[in-house]
């Protein structure tokens, strides 16, 4: 296995792919409710987060993660840019993904909002004066809405600290190998969820997804931020049970 990931419980297979503020421990509450519904969930760290280190070499993240759901089709759950990726996979590999679930998803080419553009160079600024706690907080605040407590923000904290310990913003940016891919390829069931208190860039997201894929329904929550399945996972977990229980 190239990447890190752990796979708990038995029954139809679910796939969850982090947010890239993240890594896979972001799920931690969605793995015990979905095992303890009767589900197989399978959760990874892309490489450059959590226990998966950057290679030497370019790579896909979508074929990193194809490897992972060989045995069968699963309904892949992505958050930010791990529903970009699952789009991906969605698309390449369209017998393999049951049902989507895409939590304030990303998709490449979206034009972005001015204040998508602000954060990014805050961010920057204070990476490139070597301010890392400055830019943890940045992202911290961005991206956690109102429902979040002190104990998602500290968990939010600890693992973007040690995204920008594996990928250290004074050297170069990894190579990706980038592969062409077309919604239009994509035939899943699928459930788009945006928050409101999120940059507005991912609800234009999910709107143009909504109106994209052949089935597809969009859900904007009106307390979240961009990392609902943390600010409060109860709704979550309840939304994405439903989903994997409707054929």
């Amino acid at each position: 296995m190239r990447i890190a990931c752990d796979v708990a419980g038995d029954g139809p297979g679910v796939l969850l792919l982090h947010s890239t503020v993240c890594d896979r421990r972001m799920w931690d509450s969605q793995v015990s409710a979905l095992v303890a519904a009767g589900f197989r969930v399978t959760r990874c760290d892309f490489r450059g987060f959590g226990e998966s280190p950057l290679p030497g070499t370019p790579w896909n993240d979508a074929e990193d993660v194809v490897e992972l759901v060989a045995e069968g089709p699963v309904t892949v759950v992505g958050a930010s840019g791990g529903g970009q990726i699952a789009l991906e996979i969605a698309a390449r590999w369209p017998e393999r993904v049951a049902g989507l679930v895409l939590l304030c998803s990303a998709l490449p080419g979206f034009p972005k909002s001015a204040e998508r553009r602000a954060f990014a160079e805050r961010e920057d600024a204070l990476l490139s004066a070597g301010d890392l706690d400055g830019a943890v907080e940045v992202n911290v605040e961005q991206w956690l809405g109102p429902a979040a407590g002190p104990e998602q923000r500290a968990a939010v904290r600890v693992m973007q600290r040690r995204v920008f310990e594996l990928q250290p913003p004074d050297l170069p940016e990894p190579e990706q190998i980038d592969v062409e891919w077309d919604l239009a390829t994509i035939v899943a069931r699928t459930l788009l969820v945006s928050g409101k208190h999120d940059l507005p860039d991912f609800r234009d997201i999910a709107l143009h997804l909504a109106a994209t894929l052949p089935d597809a329904r969009h859900v904007e929550l009106d307390w979240a931020g961009h990392l609902p399945s943390l600010e409060r996972p109860d709704v979550i977990n309840s939304l994405l049970i439903d989903f994997l229980r409707t054929r």
